[in-house]
This record gives structure tokens, C-alpha cells and sequence, in this order.
């Protein structure tokens, strides 16, 4: 299993990114853009008596489309990470929503509670993503909509072996696999990237209708089940397990915190790979990581250049 693919891993992860997640990592990997292509696949008729689930909302970003299509009133958020939610709430836009703590496969709401779910960027973190889906087939009504959005394994070698290192980036056949399994009909999809990025399989938004009432008819069942983060008990849990979650974090944070240099070097660099997309404007915060990086680049080639002699 991935670094990042835990429950416990994923919560002090978040501690620390959500300080700065809506100012470098969705602007980055998970842009406005992006978003609106992926909602816009939601199904939002009769807006004003829709039930919206946002499970693994975190800083409310997704939840900001959300809103712009039923009233705030209607949504409520689910997450692990109360850091993360703690910067949801300070939203103006969203202040009507419901907030509550939990997880994806463990959703803690009855069968039939919901006309929508949403979930975007989540499903990296679950470590097991079957189960997830069928809590998103359980928590919603009848001819109700589950839509999911999240990331897709990459071509590139180097970048799908630091992708599964880091979290869970499922093929696409996968999400395919997760919806018939669950038992939805009428699954639909469209694929989201980043304007930097030269493959268009980069995520996808994949949508499915629930047929029938009740849980998910899947007879799939987990074979290593990782409690609920929310409802876990620290009975049993042993100083080797807190050294195995810190060494996990920090490695997985080395690893995740990569690919935001990364990702910046390929948004700057575009054009010159021949990439026409329209580009997203960089924020100051961004600038300021790029200028640092140029610093550290243009110091290493002068110490290399210049240190021997």
C-alpha cells in the first residue's frame, strides 16, 4: 500500500499541507478549470431541492463549485482531517453548509440520505477504493447521481513510479471496474488535466446513477479493513506503529512535496514543449516557490561550477 494510502498517514499529512493547500496545491493540480469541467457532469436540475454530499471536501475548494450550483444550505461536507475542514469553514461562501467528520468508507449518514454525492481528489488516500464507492452508491437516493473525480495512473515510468509511491493513482480502468461493481447504470465520464500537461488522461470525473434503494448489491468485501480513522480506538496501538506512521509521513511528504517544483517547472515551461493551452495565472505564492527554486538551481550549478577550484 501507498505511502499516503492510510487513514492515520493521510490526517497528519493534511495537518501540516492545509496551511497551504488552496494557495499551491490546487492551483497547481486542481484548478478552477477543472473543476467546472468535472461538475458540470453533475446532473444540477431542480437545484434548489438537491441533497449534496461533498465527502473528502478538505479545504472546500470542490465544495466553492458546489455551491455556485445549489445552495450552500443543501451541501454537507464530510472529511478526516479537521485541519483541513477548519479552513472550509472560514469561507464565507461556505457558511450554510453542514460540516461533519468522517470518512469515505465509512460514511456516517443512513442509506438514501442524498439526491448527489460528490467526491474529488479523495480517493488517492483510501485504502480501499471498491468500499469507498459503494458507500457513495449506499448514502444516495434512488435515481440519485455519485460522482467521483480523481487522478489516473501515469504513462510516464518516473512519474507513475513517484504517483504510486506517494498515494494511490488508480488505472482508468479501475474507476470503470469500481462503479460496475458497486452497481451503478448509466456511467458517464470525462477526463480534466492542467493546462501544463501534455497527457489529457491526467483525471477524470466519473458519474453513475443509482438504480435501487439500499446499500451497493456488490458482494465485494474487504479483505484487510483499516478502521475508521474517526472511530478508531488507540487500544493496541504500539510504539512501533508510531514510529512505522512517522517514518510513512515524512517519506510521503518528501515524496508528495516534489511534485509541486515539479509541476511548477512544467507549468512555466508550456509553451516551449509545445503546449498551446490556455495557461492558469500563478499566484504570488507560487512565484515566490519558483524564484526559491531558480535560486537553489542557479547555487548548485555555481557550487559545481566553482567549488573545486
Amino acid at each position: 500500500m501507498r505511502l499516503m494510502q492510510h487513514k492515520r498517514e493521510a490526517y497528519w499529512f493534511y495537518r501540516y499541507l492545509s496551511v497551504f493547500y488552496d494557495k499551491l496545491v490546487n492551483p497547481l493540480f486542481w484548478t478552477e478549470r477543472m473543476r467546472e469541467k468535472a461538475l458540470d457532469i453533475g446532473y444540477w436540475d431542480d437545484a434548489e431541492d438537491l441533497k449534496v454530499i461533498d465527502v473528502g471536501s478538505g479545504t472546500g475548494f470542490t465544495t466553492e463549485g458546489i455551491v455556485q450550483r445549489v445552495p450552500a444550505r443543501n451541501v454537507t461536507c464530510v472529511d478526516q482531517s479537521p485541519h483541513q475542514m477548519a479552513h472550509a469553514k472560514a469561507k464565507r461562501e461556505l457558511a450554510g453548509c453542514s460540516w461533519y467528520e468522517g470518512d469515505a468508507e465509512n460514511i456516517p449518514f443512513p442509506d438514501d440520505t442524498f439526491d448527489r454525492y460528490v467526491s474529488a481528489g479523495s480517493i488517492e488516500y483510501w485504502p480501499d477504493p471498491q468500499l469507498g464507492v459503494n458507500e457513495s452508491y449506499r448514502v444516495i437516493k434512488p435515481g440519485g447521481w455519485a460522482l467521483l473525480i480523481g487522478p489516473i495512473e501515469p504513462v510516464n515510468p518516473i512519474s507513475k513510479f513517484a504517483a504510486n509511491t506517494w498515494m494511490l493513482f488508480p488505472p482508468e480502468e479501475d474507476y470503470h471496474e469500481y462503479y460496475r461493481e458497486a452497481g451503478f447504470k448509466n456511467v458517464q465520464y470525462t477526463y480534466v488535466a492542467p493546462h501544463w500537461q501534455e497527457n489529457e488522461r491526467y483525471g477524470i470525473a466519473i458519474i453513475g446513477q443509482k438504480p435501487a434503494a439500499g446499500p451497493s448489491p456488490s458482494t465485494y468485501r474487504s479483505v484487510a479493513p483499516e478502521q475508521s480513522l474517526v472511530d478508531a480506538s488507540p487500544e493496541g496501538y504500539s510504539l512501533g506503529r508510531g514510529l512505522l506512521l512517522a517514518g510513512r509521513v515524512l517519506a510521503g511528504s518528501a515524496a508528495g512535496f516534489i511534485f509541486i517544483p515539479m509541476a511548477l517547472l512544467a507549468s512555466v515551461t508550456a509553451p516551449l514543449r509545445g503546449i498551446d493551452a490556455e495557461p492558469e495565472p500563478l499566484n504570488d505564492h507560487q512565484k515566490v516557490v519558483l524564484v526559491g527554486l531558480g535560486v537553489a538551481i542557479g547555487a548548485w550549478m555555481l557550487h559545481k561550477a566553482f567549488g573545486r577550484k
